[in-house]
């Protein structure tokens, strides 16, 4: 793969820093960004990593069919163990971040615990002998965040909003998951919009609400 082909993947996954193209195969694109040895594209790698699972294009295995040394793979679990260290270091979860920690196994958790360390007192890690900024991560993290943030800044933190959008296009229609966030945000609603909220979407946000159903949803979840 050329490097534009690359950049436009990434751009189309939601990596800010490239020229935007049309939405490719995330699971290629990671392990492109695993082949490339580039810092700055390993740099970005939590974000395409977020970005890719949340939308429910990730796959590990078919990310790993993509990589043919041993060395690559090695890589790729190193920089996914980094990766859950920073959603952890930044306050950040993922409903799908536990099952992938476990899926890559005990040694995958000692050396996610060693960088979370290191993030957590702004060192530098040591990522199959290359070092990387711990500042540099979050910073183009957070900056992530800060773009895909503004419409929803008055409202939520910005480090939930990642996993809110995924959360609500699970329960909403597009219209209905616009409606919610524009009632939530104290925003006029129209006659029309009033009645449908309260008709149909009053009683999802109710279920929602409901101590029980939370209760047994995260414990499913387990």
């Amino acid at each position: 793969m050329d490097d534009n082909s690359l950049l436009k993947r990434l751009k189309a996954l939601g990596f800010p820093l490239f020229e935007a193209g049309e939405m490719e195969d995330a699971n290629l694109a990671l392990a492109d960004v695993v082949k490339s040895k580039d810092l700055r594209l390993w740099e970005g790698f939590p974000v395409v990593l977020a970005m890719s699972a949340e939308n429910g294009y990730f796959d590990y295995n078919k990310t790993v069919g993509c990589l043919k040394g041993k060395a690559d793979k090695l890589v790729l679990v190193s920089l996914m163990a980094m990766s859950l260290a920073l959603y952890k270091a930044l306050n950040l979860k993922f409903l799908w971040a536990g099952a992938l920690i476990r899926l890559l196994g005990a040694q995958c958790r000692k050396e996610s615990e060693v960088y979370f360390n290191l993030l957590k007192n702004d060192e530098d890690l040591i990522i199959i002998g290359r070092s990387m900024s711990s500042q540099r991560l979050k910073a183009v993290f957070n900056g992530y965040f800060k773009k895909t943030s503004e419409n929803l800044s008055d409202f939520l933190s910005a480090k939930e909003d990642l996993g809110l959008e995924y959360a609500l296009s699970q329960v909403f229609p597009p219209k209905q998951k616009e409606l919610f966030l524009k009632k939530l945000k104290g925003e006029i609603l129209t006659k029309t919009e009033k009645e449908y909220f309260s008709r149909t979407i009053k009683k999802k946000v109710q279920a929602l609400a409901n101590v029980d159903l939370h209760r047994l949803s995260r414990k499913l979840l387990e």
